[in-house]
C-alpha cells in the first residue's frame, strides 16, 4: 500500500527535482490551483528543481504562454518539457515522413514552427491527407463536439497506405474545467485498434523523460533518479512513466480518476485505491488528495 500524506513538504526534503503534471495537478486548463502554486514555490525556495512535464502537444514556448495566460506563475517552475518538444524531435528525424497530414486543431501549429529550440522541423511539409506520408496528430479538431470514432474513416484509409501515426499527445481524456474531453492517445489508441502503427513521445515513453533530464542537467544540476519525484493523476501516464523511468511517484487522487475513491475526496477509501492499483497492475510511492 503507498503511503499517504496530506501536503508534498511531508516527503518534499528526499528529492532535489519534482518531475509536475499540469493539468489535473496544477490547473485545470482555465485556473491554475492555489495551494499547488503554494506548493511549488515552497519546494523551489528550498533549492528544489521544478520541472513541469506534460503531454501537451505544443512546444515549451507555447506552454509557457498558455499557462500565462490562465495565470500559472513563472516562479513556481523552473523550467517545462513537453511531449510537443519530443515530438518535433521525432518529426526532425523523419518518423513520420516529411510530408505529414496534421490532425489536430490549428491551436497546436507551433508544433511545426521555427523555434529556437535546436530542433529543425524546417523539411517538414503540411500536406492534405492524400499527399501525406504519415499523420501527425495533435488531438481532434473540435474536442467540444467531437469523440475519436469521428475519426474511424481517416484512420482507415490512412490504414490502407500504410501511414504511421505519430501521437504527440498519449493521453486518453483531460479535465478541462468541469468538462472531459478526448485527447490525440485516443485516437492513436484507436488507430493501434484498427491496425495502424502509432508511435508515442510523452509519458509514460522514454523520450520526454530523456529531454526532461537532459535540460535539468544543462540547467547545471545533477540528480540522480532516486532523487527525482514524478507527480501526476494519470496511473498509466504519469505514474507509469516515472515507475519505469525508476522515480518515485506521487499519485494525485483527487484527480482524472477521483470518482474510483469513495465520495470524499479528501480522504479516498483504502480499499478502493487498493483495488485500483492492482487493476492497473500499477503502485505509486506515495498518493495525495490534490497537490498542495
Amino acid at each position: 500500500m503507498p503511503e499517504t500524506i496530506d501536503r508534498l513538504a511531508d516527503i518534499s526534503s528526499r528529492y532535489d527535482a519534482l518531475l509536475v503534471d499540469l493539468w489535473g495537478c496544477l490547473h485545470n486548463g482555465i485556473a491554475p490551483f492555489a495551494d499547488a502554486v503554494s506548493a511549488l514555490r515552497a519546494c523551489r525556495s528550498q533549492g528544489r528543481f521544478v520541472m513541469l512535464l506534460t503531454n501537451s502537444p505544443r512546444p515549451r514556448p507555447a506552454v509557457r504562454s498558455q499557462l500565462d495566460r490562465i495565470g500559472v506563475p513563472r516562479d513556481c517552475y523552473d523550467d517545462i518539457t513537453a511531449s510537443g518538444d519530443a515530438s518535433r524531435a521525432a518529426m526532425a528525424a523523419g518518423l513520420a515522413g516529411t510530408k505529414v497530414y496534421h490532425l489536430g486543431p490549428a491551436k497546436d501549429e507551433s508544433l511545426f514552427d521555427d523555434l529556437e529550440d535546436g530542433i529543425d522541423v524546417s523539411q517538414i511539409r503540411r500536406v492534405p491527407l492524400e499527399q501525406a506520408e504519415g499523420i501527425v496528430c495533435t488531438g481532434l479538431f473540435d474536442d467540444r463536439s467531437e469523440t475519436p470514432e469521428d475519426y474511424r474513416a481517416t484512420l482507415l484509409y490512412a490504414k490502407t497506405r500504410g501511414m504511421k501515426l505519430l501521437c504527440t499527445n498519449p493521453d486518453i481524456q483531460v479535465d478541462y474545467g468541469d468538462r472531459r474531453i478526448w485527447c490525440a492517445g485516443a485516437i492513436a489508441a484507436l488507430y493501434t485498434e484498427m491496425g495502424g502503427e502509432s508511435l508515442y513521445f510523452g509519458k509514460p515513453y522514454p523520450p520526454i523523460y530523456q529531454m526532461a533530464r537532459n535540460r535539468i542537467s544543462k540547467a547545471g544540476r545533477a540528480v540522480p533518479d532516486d532523487r527525482i519525484l514524478a507527480i501526476g493523476d494519470g496511473i498509466r501516464t504519469d505514474i507509469l512513466g516515472g515507475l519505469n523511468e525508476g522515480f518515485d511517484t506521487l499519485f494525485v487522487t483527487g484527480g482524472l480518476a477521483a470518482g474510483r475513491f469513495g465520495p470524499d475526496p479528501e480522504r479516498p477509501d483504502p480499499k478502493a485505491l487498493d483495488d485500483f492499483f492492482a487493476a492497473e497492475q500499477v503502485t505509486p510511492t506515495c498518493v495525495i488528495p490534490a497537490l498542495r
